[in-house]
């Protein structure tokens, strides 16, 4: 302390404070510093220790592999059409389903006679629950090397469409038998509680089906009838019709397209007498646009509205057994603009593998379908650039279909060749 006269003459007591600026910079790396000694200290003494605290800060910058497993084995719906109710394994309600619904073992999945409803495992392999069906989740398992799904049949109808991994053990049980299906297969499972009596088909692949100590194997196009008394019978089924026009994804453009003839052709089926063509606006085809019978593999319909459709065709023989649907084909039914028509120029096409990149120009804010596809980048001044799905080896016809803000359509197409 120091002190100075004041003009009286008196001394007055002075007080000088002296201090250093620190940034919080400068304190970080101090505590930085101090923090990598105290580890290095506890390396030396304490190494098993050390060891115990890196193990835990590596752990926790990763996710719980259980939470992970978890979430990948979650059964989910992906398709949804009419009544479809769920019942958790630990609830008395049922709730409607929806998208955002997920499925536990033990839980109870119930259609209505307008209900259809697709479910898909962890392995891809999917279940679609057919009309007036109530089933059970009976098994979600997923390890390392083996997936395994199994539902329960209370009464009603199941197809499934395996995973093609040898690993994946798929199956559909009833109260009398039991059918596995084995990978890459697609087949049908029938339960009637109250008959007693059970049916599996097999479009694709193999199955063993079990009833008690008996089992039986059943192959493509093959069909069992399992009574409640009695042995199970085999039997042949049609194989379901190949598509052929329209082609899957194909785009149709008229004028009027409610007028418009639209042609459809499949190939035959030996001993099949007849064929129904289907036409639906959804995939599970639960309502259905057109049902028409006809005798030959040809059909030309008018009265559709432009929109995205889809169709199948189902085989019957002379004893009026019939084969499953074909896999269904998707088809876009334009208008034809009437103002006047817009710019499309295709520039270039190259082959990258399997995959076809298509680059064009177009007017600027106009729409471009390709294949059926919407394309999804295209540029301030109309320029684009699509690759397709992949494509099987050998010649495709690619076409390409733009429509303006005026109304006004454009089409352009053209033919690659994918190599083997």
């Amino acid at each position: 302390m120091d002190s100075q006269r004041s003009t009286s003459g008196k001394q007055v007591p002075r007080v000088e404070v002296y201090w250093h600026a620190v940034s919080y910079k400068t304190v970080a790396l101090v505590v930085i510093l101090a923090a990598a000694l105290i580890f290095v200290a506890v390396y030396f003494v304490f190494p098993s220790a050390y060891a115990y605290v890196v193990k835990k800060v590596t752990e926790a910058g990763q996710p719980d592999p259980d939470a992970v497993a978890s979430a990948q084995s979650k059964i989910k719906f992906v398709n949804l059409d009419g009544k479809v109710q769920v019942k958790k394994v630990n609830s008395v309600q049922w709730v409607d389903a929806d998208f955002h619904t997920t499925l536990d073992k033990g839980d109870l999945i119930q259609t209505g006679s307008d209900g259809l409803a697709r479910i898909t495992f962890a392995d891809s392999t999917a279940y679609v629950v057919k009309p007036d069906t109530l089933v059970t989740v009976e098994e979600n398992n997923v390890t390392h090397d083996q997936t395994t799904s199994a539902v329960h049949i209370n009464t009603g109808q199941v197809d499934l469409s395996t995973a093609s991994s040898p690993n994946s053990i798929a199956a559909v049980n009833t109260e009398s038998f039991s059918t596995q299906v084995r990978p890459n297969s697609h087949a049908s499972v029938k339960a009637d509680p109250n008959g007693g009596e059970g049916e599996v088909t097999v479009t694709a692949g193999s199955a063993q089906v079990q009833r008690g100590q008996e089992k039986v194997e059943i192959g493509t196009y093959q069909r069992l009838n399992i009574p409640d008394h009695g042995p199970i019978t085999k039997s042949d089924v049609l194989a379901p019709p190949e598509l052929s026009e329209p082609r899957n994804l194909a785009p149709i453009v008229a004028e009027n397209p409610k007028t418009a003839g639209i042609h459809f052709e499949w190939k035959p089926v030996p001993d099949a007498v007849s064929y129904n063509l289907r036409i639906s606006a959804t995939t599970m085809f639960t309502k259905l646009i057109r049902d028409v019978k006809v005798s030959g593999t040809s059909a030309d319909i008018t009265g559709l509205e432009a929109g995205d459709y889809f169709w199948n065709v189902i085989a019957t023989d002379s004893k009026k057994q019939t084969s499953q649907p074909s896999e269904p084909f998707k088809f876009a039914l334009f208008a034809q603009g009437k103002a006047a028509e817009m710019a499309l120029e295709i520039t270039g096409w190259q082959i990258h593998g399997r995959l076809a990149e298509i680059s064009g120009r177009t007017e600027p804010g106009a729409a471009i379908i390709i294949n059926g596809q919407p394309v999804a980048n295209i540029g301030p001044d109309g320029n684009f650039r699509y690759f397709t799905e992949a494509l099987d080896p050998g010649e495709h016809t690619i076409v390409i279909i733009g429509q303006n803000r005026r109304g006004g359509t454009a089409r352009q197409q053209i033919t690659i060749v994918v190599p083997k």
